[in-house]
């Protein structure tokens, strides 16, 4: 696996991979927050993951920072975004806790407040569970997703984390209804005097399993991914209409990336690990092969009411 030299920052990205028109997916192997200014300027929505502190075995990157220092880290991060985001523009940021932690997320969150205004809490559901009598459909209960088992006389299992949207006056419109959901009763469309639409706002629970892996260090070869529905969907509540760029700050193995491509959207991504950049760029290539091979259109996504792989 190679690794960036820290004494020869890279002329240009360590990958490009044309959409059509001048839109790209562009890889950088640098440090995001002094990268940025230069690479991405003017961001519409930049969505990410960073680190959560929590001693995750990144192949680049000691995830075991004082918790002070850590947390001036993401406020520099929250600062960074602030003075590049466009005016109408959305920071989705997502973090997770632990059960002896769990205030992380929340503290973080507010030194990017610092910068930043919150605007919607998103609970990114990875694994729930629907009792028979609750279900209201037929007599089986539902099981969904898959959680990370934690082994505890304390603590139950961890099944969500967050996804905070940050704006500069929080006054962003949302497309609500780019990620709605069916009414169960359809007399409630005429009773919310919706006559145009048969969706409601799915609210500010987002169920999104992982994706069913067989083989970890081959189909998910990183400590700490999203699904691609994720950056997919925030993107779809901002309003795909007015993304004109997408970053993310901490790609990984490039879910967001692949999200970009498939929305055709020209996006922008940074990490300290070339052996993550790689595998970012071939799953984009991969997705746009798929999108051929289908005519045109985006590839399949996965099920998000079925099983999925461990985080």
């Amino acid at each position: 696996m190679r690794r960036r030299d820290p004494a020869r920052p890279p002329a240009g990205p360590f990958a490009r991979i044309p959409l059509g028109g001048e839109r790209s997916v562009r890889l950088y192997c640098e440090d995001a927050l002094e990268a940025l200014p230069r690479r991405a300027p003017h961001p519409s929505v930049v969505v990410t993951s960073p680190p959560y502190n929590r001693r995750v075995p990144y192949a680049s990157y000691r995830d075991d920072r004082p918790r002070a220092e850590y947390l001036a880290w993401i406020r520099r991060l929250g600062g960074t975004v602030a003075r590049l985001l466009e005016d109408d523009g959305s920071f989705f940021l997502n973090l997770g806790g632990s059960p002896s932690d769990p205030w992380l997320p929340w503290d973080a969150a507010r030194e990017v407040g610092a910068s930043l205004v919150l605007q919607n809490v998103l609970h990114w559901i990875k694994s729930i569970a629907i009792d028979r009598g609750a279900a209201g459909r037929g007599e089986r209960s539902l099981a969904l997703g898959h959680y990370k088992p934690l082994v505890s006389s304390r603590y139950v299992h961890g099944a969500h984390e967050y996804i905070f949207q940050f704006s500069h006056r929080g006054d962003v419109p949302v497309d609500r209804l780019a990620v709605g959901v069916p009414y169960q009763d359809r007399s409630n469309v005429r009773r919310w005097r919706r006559p145009a639409s048969e969706l409601r706002c799915r609210g500010n629970t987002w169920f999104l399993p992982y994706g069913t892996i067989r083989l970890r260090a081959r189909d998910r070869p990183h400590p700490a991914t999203f699904p691609v529905e994720l950056p997919e969907w925030c993107v779809r509540l901002h309003g795909l209409g007015r993304t004109r760029q997408l970053v993310d700050p901490f790609v990984g193995i490039g879910s967001s990336a692949v999200a970009a491509a498939r929305l055709g959207l020209d996006f922008v991504g940074f990490d300290l690990d070339a052996g993550y950049l790689e595998v970012a760029a071939e799953r984009v290539r991969s997705e746009l092969a798929a999108a051929s091979r289908s005519g045109g259109r985006s590839a399949p996504r996965p099920s998000t009411g079925a099983g999925a792989g461990s985080p």
